[in-house]
């Protein structure tokens, strides 16, 4: 028995540690790890792949049964006032932060010589049309959307059928409402397994943390300073810029509500969505938040998981910038006034677009450039300042999802406020 006792005392200090603090010390020591032994390293490399995948895993489960069950939570009538302000909301924040993204990036000024990276290789990204963008979101098969993890189509399927059993359980007919109250229960039952799940895998997010981050500083080092230190300094000060203007602006003006009280209980989804680079991996920090905040559960079980996966202020930013940052290095001039027009569209659908897992905003970038006239092709100059930008992708993915992640709480929580459905005995 004594000996039983030593060996769960040996491990359970582990556990019984703050996991905020133990994923920052992770985090530390990656970095400490990356730039003393440099290559030396990357065999760690794996053990910070599996973290990644053991996210994607749980990514397409979580957004249907929590979208599910959050929209069949909610009368119809209901549904539709909570919809249409928290993404009207998303859109708004969304193209404002494209727009503080290009003021950065004029403001900043970042460029760099591109002689030593015209031969990195690259990757055309072809720019659907708006008609293509609009028919994607309707899948023509939800199971295949799932399984190419076509994010939108997946959305709006769990949408519609969230409505139908929402709209069942409401029915006079006692049959009816049994069927919808059994789905319901269902996936709700699903819902809180899948949560349960991602506890257990933030359980080893110190250790994927850490190999992911050590990586990065042993692959890049000094690498990101100079012309990436610029663009670093601009995508993170449009982070805070970002914060302080419209999200405490909202908060405090239009939500009416004191701000100190709001951070003391975001600071941590932003810290967790920081060193994790997962908006859906943070979604039960993020929904307990909003739990803190007295938010009720029927409209952050439905806005914050359709946040996790459509509002991407923070990757909205990192379009400007980035965007910026190629075409100074590749025409030596920023944009036209109708290509700044052409960013913010598409950078505010692009992000809308954008996967809350890590690294997706790469991906949208490639449309970015290519609606303005910069395509990225094999040993092409833009492809050279692509491949640099993917460089410090890291970096600036953990800032960005910190935001993307704030930006679905302070959204949810304005949107409980006005709809006055805030408990309120939990500010004071």
């Amino acid at each position: 028995m004594a000996n039983a006792n030593a060996s769960k005392k040996w491990y359970s200090w582990y556990f019984d540690f703050n996991l905020l603090y133990r994923i920052l010390i992770g985090l530390a020591l990656g970095i400490i790890l990356g730039l003393i032994f440099k290559d030396k390293i990357l065999w760690i490399a794996p053990f910070g792949d599996l973290f990644v995948r053991l996210l994607k895993m749980i990514m397409m489960p979580v957004i249907l049964s929590t979208l599910i069950v959050g929209a069949s939570s909610i009368s119809p009538a209901t549904l539709g006032k909570v919809g249409v302000r928290i993404l009207v909301l998303y859109l708004l924040t969304s193209a404002f932060a494209v727009s503080i993204g290009l003021g950065m990036g004029a403001l900043f000024h970042p460029s760099a010589e591109l002689s030593g990276f015209a031969e990195a290789a690259g990757k055309e990204a072809a720019a659907p049309s708006l008609a293509q963008t609009l028919l994607s979101i309707i899948p023509t098969s939800v199971a295949q959307g799932i399984v190419s993890e076509t994010i939108l189509a997946v959305i709006f399927f769990a949408l519609i059928f969230g409505i139908g059993v929402s709209s069942i359980r409401s029915s006079a007919n006692e049959r009816l409402k049994a069927a919808g109250d059994a789905l319901y229960v269902f996936f709700e039952g699903v819902a809180e397994v899948m949560m349960l799940i991602i506890k257990g895998i933030m359980q080893y997010a110190p250790f994927g943390v850490l190999a992911l981050v050590a990586v990065v500083f042993a692959t890049n080092g000094p690498r990101v300073i100079g012309a990436l230190g610029v663009v670093t300094a601009a995508c993170f000060v449009g982070y805070a810029l970002h914060i302080i203007v419209v999200y405490c602006g909202l908060v405090k003006t239009y939500g009416g509500l004191p701000i100190g009280r709001y951070f003391r209980d975001a600071k941590d989804p932003f810290i967790t969505a920081f060193v994790t680079r997962s908006s859906n991996g943070t979604l039960p920090v993020t929904m307990e938040a909003a739990d803190n905040l007295g938010v009720p559960k029927n409209i952050y079980s439905f806005s914050l998981p359709l946040g996790a996966t459509i509002n991407m202020d923070g990757t909205a930013i990192y379009l400007g910038v980035c965007s910026t940052f190629i075409a100074l290095s590749v025409w030596g001039h920023g944009f036209n006034v109708s290509q700044l027009g052409i960013i913010v569209v598409t950078a505010t659908l692009a992000s809308i677009g954008t996967a809350g897992v890590p690294g997706a905003g790469a991906i949208m970038l490639l449309l970015v450039l290519d609606s303005v006239g910069l395509p990225v092709t094999a040993g092409s100059a833009v492809a050279g300042a692509y491949a640099m930008i993917l460089g410090i992708d890291a970096l600036l993915d953990m800032g960005r999802t910190a935001l993307n992640v704030t930006g679905d709480l302070s959204c949810t929580t304005i949107v409980a406020s006005r709809m006055k459905q805030l408990d309120t005995a939990k500010w004071k």
